[in-house]
C-alpha cells in the first residue's frame, strides 16, 4: 500500500514538472510563432517593393531561407508544446490509475481483490 502511495506522489512530481515545461515550450511557441510572422511580413512587404506579381509572393517569401527556418523553429516548439499535452495527458491516467489501485485496496480490506478470507 505505501508503495502506490509512494508512486502517486512520484506522478504528482512528475505532473507538476511536465507542466512547468509545457509553460515554457508555450512561451517559446509563441516567441517563435511571432518571430516568423514579422519576419514573412517584412519579406512580403519587400516583394512588393519588388513588384513581384501578387499571386506568387507567398510562395517566394516561404521559400526564402531565413523565412522558412523561422517556420522551422516555430514548428519545432509547437511539437514540443504538443508533446508536453500528451505527457501531461498520460500522467493524469497513471495517476488515475494508481488512485484506482489504492481505493481497491482500501476497500479489499487488505486482502487484495478476489482473495478469500
Amino acid at each position: 500500500m505505501q508503495d502506490l502511495y509512494a508512486q502517486r506522489e512520484e506522478l504528482f512530481r512528475q505532473l507538476m514538472c511536465e507542466l512547468e515545461a509545457m509553460r515554457r515550450t508555450g512561451q517559446q511557441y509563441a516567441q517563435n510563432e511571432s518571430e516568423y510572422r514579422r519576419a514573412l511580413r517584412t519579406a512580403i512587404l519587400e516583394e512588393r517593393e519588388k513588384k513581384t506579381p501578387v499571386t506568387i509572393i507567398g510562395d517566394v517569401c516561404r521559400g526564402r531561407e531565413d523565412i522558412a527556418e523561422a517556420k522551422m523553429l516555430r514548428d519545432c516548439a509547437e511539437a514540443l508544446y504538443k508533446a508536453s499535452a500528451e505527457a501531461i495527458m498520460a500522467l493524469k491516467l497513471r495517476i488515475r490509475t494508481v488512485d484506482d489501485d489504492i481505493r481497491r485496496e482500501w476497500t479489499s480490506g487488505g486482502t487484495g481483490e478476489g482473495s478469500y478470507l
